[in-house]
């Protein structure tokens, strides 16, 4: 089966969820419905975390725990006491100002995946930023609840004055798709994404310093071709932005090694995943995981024999 069949099929199932979904509470007690941005410190740096809305799919071993039963996966919901026959996700871009810049991390979903995202033009009003000032914008990778909100209902530039990083291998993945694949990532405006964004891009090597002692890429293999994570700042105070390398605090957390519908190269990710909460969790690196609950702060800690997550 190919990546772009696994996710049709994956989305296919996620859209027909989220079509009467709408956002719920978080499962961090200190977020409400009610806050759309977070506003916290990277060292010197200020920074606010962004609510774009909640994704929601079912438990029906498409998306998480793919191949294992239902009851495996219900198990592990139900030993947090959550839900055992859904799955929930924060989409939480991040936002940092670093003096006369203001860097976005990922974009929301825009108009791609229903009312239950979409939002992030309100959380940035909430935290008191005009798409305008935004000077850079980081995509961990190309689907369409991390590029959608790059276009506005128009198909025009949503930040027209930022320069668009992305990495070599992703920005090839998506110049390489039509508009009925693109749509297979969950992109439904691709010429007018294409057409915007293409003179803004500014491609660069996975791993690759991009803003000296700011911004650093970190290659995540596995999602997509080209999948980054990025770490902001530098010395112990830096946070690690991890993309979609985990999507569920629970599952991705306590089964790194189970399959993700998601993932173009499942076994690259779960290994990927495996590292990256092994390294993580011996050297207390906070982490931004834009799938977890608001605000998607934490870290990743030693648990008997696995990971937990601890959100601040």
């Amino acid at each position: 089966m190919t990546y772009n069949t696994i996710f049709r099929t994956v989305l296919i199932v996620a859209c027909a969820a989220l079509t009467a979904c709408s956002p719920r509470p978080s499962a961090n007690p200190a977020a409400t419905t009610a806050e759309l941005a977070h506003a916290f410190s990277i060292g010197e740096l200020k920074a606010v975390a962004l609510r774009d809305g909640t994704l929601e799919f079912p438990n029906d071993n498409q998306v998480f725990g793919a191949g294992r039963s239902q009851q495996e996966v219900a198990a592990v919901l139900g030993g947090a006491g959550l839900p055992t026959d859904k799955l929930q996700l924060g989409l939480d871009p991040l936002l940092v100002k670093a003096g006369d810049r203001i860097l976005l991390f990922d974009t929301g979903a825009g108009g791609n995946f229903g009312a239950s995202a979409g939002h992030l033009a309100a959380a940035l009003a909430a935290g008191g930023v005009d798409p305008g000032s935004v000077t850079d914008i980081f995509i961990s990778h190309v689907h369409g609840d991390h590029v959608g909100g790059l276009v506005d209902a128009q198909g025009g530039l949503a930040f027209p004055k930022a320069t668009i990083h992305l990495a070599v291998p992703e920005w090839a993945f998506l110049q390489a798709q039509s508009p009925e694949s693109a749509a297979n990532l969950g992109i439904k405006q691709y010429a007018a994404l294409m057409n915007a964004m293409k003179w803004k891009v500014a491609p660069f090597l996975p791993g690759a310093q991009i803003i000296p002692g700011l911004v650093s890429a970190v290659e995540i293999k596995g999602h997509t071709p080209g999948h980054s994570g990025y770490l902001i700042g530098s010395g112990s105070s830096a946070l690690l932005y991890v993309g979609d390398a985990v999507h569920h605090f629970v599952v991705s957390v306590q089964k790194p090694d189970w399959a993700n519908g998601f993932d173009g190269d499942r076994d690259a990710a779960a290994a990927s995943r495996a590292a990256l909460l092994a390294q993580a969790a011996a050297s207390g690196q906070r982490i931004y995981a834009v799938h977890f609950p608001f605000p998607g702060l934490g870290k990743f800690v030693r648990r008997d024999a696995g990971y937990a997550w601890v959100a601040e």
